[in-house]
């Protein structure tokens, strides 16, 4: 059965108390994207940045470089009083849109074993039968990816044209493989590049001994941009709050901060490449800590003119009561 906590909102605008969740625009609805959403018009052969040091990152927030070049943080949303759309891009995951210019999309994820390919797919099926717009499928090794390409096939050949999102956690090579199967893949940065946690307290002299280490952030990144650029599929960047990285922890703490910031590092490859086609999420089992790291990410954004959907989401919100709770504390006060 598909458990009501498991299902999160897509949001694509921040509005009102802060976010509607990829909500019904005000704007006509219209299934063409914007010109700079599209990845599919961009050329592959344009010399991009492949290395840390010709990316032009967001500039540093502890140093005051952000604020001095920027302008200090200011709104989260339009207006505190009355709902408005916040204006975005749209990011396109098959024949699924994303953005300000599209309706609410509605994802859950899938509660079987991936490998059980037979059973993924009646899930998978049952879940579109009762609305819902997206899959995400968990993608731990090659086993699974395998498996979510025989997953998105059985669903074609049964009429389902549903897109599918893989859930990826320390498998950049495993990324790129599942990638031709699926029209999204979501990244979580506190360990898609980091691997898993030492545990073990980093101590940086500088912010310069920080910057240096984003070096193999860009060399496991960087191929996963150019697949999903070149295939025009679908990136979640999913910052988690019980995942930070170890790096991340030691600089930011465990802190919205923290959160907002491991995500515009990611940010900053995708752009470098000029691939835009991805949206944000910010999820935290406390909805407290959602609700403020989303606020942030989207004074960070207005400040910064970028217009990116976000994706609402409170994790592990649990299961009956507890849950409904929880994400409707979470993704209802945005």
């Amino acid at each position: 059965m598909v458990k009501y906590g498991a299902i999160v909102l897509a949001a694509a605008a921040l509005s009102g108390t802060n976010v509607d969740a990829f909500g019904i625009s005000n704007v006509p609805h219209s299934r063409r994207a914007t010109p700079s959403s599209s990845s599919s018009s961009l050329h592959m052969s344009t010399a991009y940045p492949t290395a840390a040091s010709d990316i032009l990152w967001t500039p540093s927030i502890k140093s005051g470089d952000r604020d001095d070049q920027l302008g200090p943080l200011g709104q989260y949303c339009e207006d505190l009083y009355r709902v408005t759309r916040r204006k975005t891009r749209t990011v396109e995951c098959g024949p699924v849109k994303f953005g300000s210019d599209h309706p609410i999309v509605r994802q859950t994820m899938s509660t079987t074993p991936t490998a059980d390919v037979d059973a993924t797919i009646e899930q998978i099926m049952r879940c579109a039968d009762k609305g819902f717009d997206l899959v995400r499928i968990t993608v731990q090794g090659k086993r699974e990816a395998n498996a979510a390409a025989k997953i998105r096939d059985g669903l074609f050949k049964k009429g389902y044209d549903i897109p599918l999102c893989a859930d990826m956690h320390f498998q950049p090579v495993v990324a790129q493989l599942v990638a031709d199967a699926v029209e999204k893949i979501r990244i979580n940065p506190g360990n898609f590049a980091d691997g898993r946690k030492d545990f073990e307290e980093k101590v940086y002299e500088s912010e310069d001994d920080y910057v240096l280490e984003r070096e193999y952030l860009v060399e496991a990144m960087l191929p996963l941009v150019e697949k999903c650029k070149s295939l025009n599929r679908c990136m979640r960047i999913g910052t988690n709050h019980g995942s930070l990285s170890s790096r991340v922890l030691s600089f930011y703490g465990d802190t919205p901060r923290g959160m907002v910031e491991s995500a515009l590092e990611f940010a900053d490859i995708c752009r470098s490449q000029d691939y835009h086609n991805f949206v944000f999420s910010m999820k935290a089992s406390n909805p407290l800590v959602m609700v403020q790291s989303y606020r942030l990410l989207a004074a960070e954004m207005y400040r910064m003119d970028w217009d990116y959907p976000l994706h609402l989401g409170v994790t592990e919100a649990g299961e009956g009561e507890d849950g409904r709770m929880k994400s409707a504390v979470g993704i209802g006060t945005l």
